[in-house]
């Protein structure tokens, strides 16, 4: 009788025992559930704020999908507001087109000179390119760049001065090597010695230029080495989720037409590319026109270049 009831007391300790580790994973089912839905909704909400639309020409028969792995282009537009107590809109003291091809795991980063002289579309004027932007914000400098380059720009990221400090300040900091010595807004840089730059310090790498003997060309390609190695910090996040951060700092000094699933896409099917990037300098000889500097591009290199970037895309 004893066994008996031995058997008895320890089965139902048993029962007991089950039941609770069952409550247990369940609870931690929930939890685990609910937490990842609210990552997930602080995400999609983050890429809500920072998404806008914009009108542009289509130049493709059919948009690029992403999803199904095709190449894209990208034009990056860092403009001169959020700093320094700046509100105006102002003009894209910097671009870039980014394209990317998920087959040959390949990026290239073309920078603009922002004086480059050339037609603005929808005004049917020859100025600055930087200046679509002031006359028409996103919509005209994705004109203008289209066609300038003979390429279809199928996204844009817009990013105010803010943007680029708390971006670099939410990656936990960007290391560079630069190029050259030199003192700017209370930073030494030296030479040759590698440099982990938190935002203020990634800000003030990435706009000298007067000191610089290649002067807005080398400002441009110090900007890539920030692009760059912000690019290869996020390529090395381990999931999507991780992004929120990232997106949070940025619902005030970014807009882009890219949405969540287009991120999402990007970050599994691209991040390959990221590590294997091109640097392409456009450059123009600089020349007076009616007083006002410009660079002309000369046809030749803006040829090469565009043959170039449509061969990045796969497109005729």
């Amino acid at each position: 009788m004893e066994h008996k009831r031995s058997t008895k007391k320890k089965s139902s300790l048993m029962k007991k025992l089950g039941y609770s580790i069952g409550i247990i994973f369940l609870v931690l089912l929930v939890a685990g559930g609910l937490f990842a839905w609210k990552v997930y909704s602080d995400v999609t909400s983050a890429t809500d704020e920072i998404y806008q639309d914009v009108e542009k020409n289509e130049t493709r028969q059919k948009p690029v999908e992403v999803g199904n792995k095709e190449p894209f282009s990208v034009l990056l537009l860092g403009v001169d507001t959020g700093d320094l107590g700046r509100t105006e809109k102002g003009r894209s003291d910097t671009m870039m087109v980014v394209t990317v091809n998920p087959t040959t795991d390949q990026t290239s980063i073309l920078s603009i000179p922002r004086d480059t002289y050339t037609e603005i579309m929808g005004r049917g004027t020859m100025d600055k390119i930087n200046h679509a932007y002031a006359f028409g914000g996103v919509s005209m400098s994705i004109n203008t760049v289209q066609n300038l380059l003979s390429i279809p720009i199928d996204y844009y990221v817009e990013v105010n001065m803010q943007g680029v400090k708390d971006i670099v300040d939410t990656l936990g900091g960007v290391q560079v090597t630069p190029p050259l010595s030199f003192d700017y807004e209370g930073y030494t840089f030296t030479e040759g010695q590698t440099v982990s730059l938190d935002g203020d310090t990634a800000l003030a790498y990435s706009r000298m230029r007067y000191e610089d003997p290649n002067g807005d060309y080398g400002r441009q390609a110090r900007q890539r080495q920030i692009i760059m190695a912000a690019m290869s910090k996020v390529a090395s996040l381990s999931t999507i989720t991780n992004y929120q951060g990232i997106l949070g700092t940025l619902e005030n000094n970014m807009q882009t037409n890219l949405t969540f699933d287009n991120m999402v896409s990007i970050f599994n099917d691209y991040r390959g590319a990221a590590s294997n990037v091109e640097q392409i300098q456009l450059e123009g000889a600089g020349t007076k026109i009616d007083g006002i500097y410009y660079a002309i591009i000369d046809d030749n290199d803006l040829s090469e270049t565009s043959n170039l970037l449509k061969e990045q895309l796969e497109i005729e």
